[in-house]
């Protein structure tokens, strides 16, 4: 089976680190992917630039509408994410405790499948 685990962060968490403590945080992700994968658990791991630089589009009614980042309502955002292939929900969540960003941020883990179910 195959689960995501997003990383809910706090917006504008990462503009509170020094650059030495955002360079610390950073390393010990790539020591928890590099960890997955030589586990054989990873399939694909990246994180994601500041909600400051993404945009949000929808189509109403045919009309198409752009929201540039930051957005004022929103109070977290998706910081990055891991995918993974392992045997069920529960080695899944065991899998999202070892993970670093769960000390200072929200780790969502989602199975995935069709959006109808």
């Amino acid at each position: 089976m195959s689960y995501l685990l997003l990383i809910v962060e706090p917006v504008g968490q990462r503009a509170q680190r020094t650059p030495e403590e955002g360079r610390e945080a950073y390393a010990q992700m790539v020591r928890y992917a590099e960890g997955l994968k030589a586990r054989g658990l990873l399939t694909q791991a990246e994180s994601l630039k500041s909600e400051s630089e993404g945009v949000r589009l929808q189509i109403r009614d045919g009309e198409r509408s752009l929201v540039d980042g930051p957005y004022a309502e929103a109070k977290e955002m998706i910081g990055g994410f891991f995918l993974l292939t392992c045997d069920s929900r529960e080695e899944a969540l065991a899998l999202a405790a070892e993970c670093p960003a769960a000390q200072w941020a929200t780790v969502e883990v989602r199975e995935l499948g069709p959006c109808f179910m």
